[in-house]
């Protein structure tokens, strides 16, 4: 495939990731206006919030990466994820030349699906949902994020490894393992800093809202590029460690 081609995929996959998982994130919030969730560390929709949210959000991203993965795995490799592509250029897996292009593509990708999924959900997608854009919680730390983010990442990362880019990992189960880790990561750490591990999901929300009149959030922007970016290399070099013959 060339590279354009190969872009154009990253591109639409990570659309797809952002207009769903994201979405998904700003619908909570829009359902949850006008409610009084248990606590103000909660995104919860009245007796539905909490955990529930999270693990609904978590499956919107799941069935996202998995579709992605699924439909465009072939032509790209379907990484939708700079942290991704970074990860496999410092294990030398991927080439440098390639990267950045990549990169680009995946960040294009997810501002249009942000801006498409306000153009599909209204003005309050934006005010209200602040287009699922990622920001620490309520008594949470810059250092607290970046670890969470950093964890989650790398737990994504090991899997990529062992169930993607492995030669023995068992085939057809890349999309599926994939996907149902990001949904359990987000599960457990989304109450965190939103579990966002992808630097291109927070860019692309991040943007439009900042285009659209939604919350100005770019001070967090190095959360979820130096947590995601840290974790996902830790793991593919561990991985390499780990299963080195």
């Amino acid at each position: 495939m060339t590279l354009a081609k190969r872009c154009a995929a990253e591109c639409l996959g990570t659309l797809i990731l952002v207009y769903i998982g994201a979405g998904a994130a700003a619908i909570t919030l829009m359902l949850a206006q006008g409610t009084n969730p248990a606590t103000s560390f909660s995104i919860g929709i009245g007796a539905l919030g909490g955990l529930a949210d999270w693990l609904a959000i978590g499956m919107a991203f799941a069935i996202a990466i998995a579709g992605g993965i699924y439909a465009l795995g072939r032509v790209s490799g379907a990484h939708l994820n700079p942290a991704v592509s970074i990860a496999l250029l410092a294990t030398r897996r991927f080439p440098a030349r390639d990267t950045l292009a990549y990169i680009i593509a995946q960040c294009i990708g997810a501002s249009a699906g942000s801006l498409l999924f306000a153009l599909s959900a209204g003005s309050n997608a934006v005010l209200v949902g602040g287009l699922g854009a990622t920001a620490p919680f309520p008594g949470i730390g810059m250092g607290q994020a970046v670890l969470a983010e950093a964890i989650g990442t790398f737990i994504l990362m090991l899997v990529i490894m062992g169930v993607a880019v492995d030669r023995q990992a068992p085939p057809g189960f890349a999309g599926l393992i994939i996907g149902l880790t990001v949904g359990g990561v987000i599960t457990t750490t989304g109450n965190i800093a939103g579990a966002s591990l992808n630097p291109a999901r927070t860019f692309g929300p991040y943007l439009i809202d900042s285009v659209l009149g939604g919350p100005q959030l770019w001070q967090f922007l190095p959360i979820y590029i130096i947590g995601p970016v840290a974790g996902a290399v830790a793991a593919a070099f561990i991985y390499d460690w780990i299963a080195a013959e």
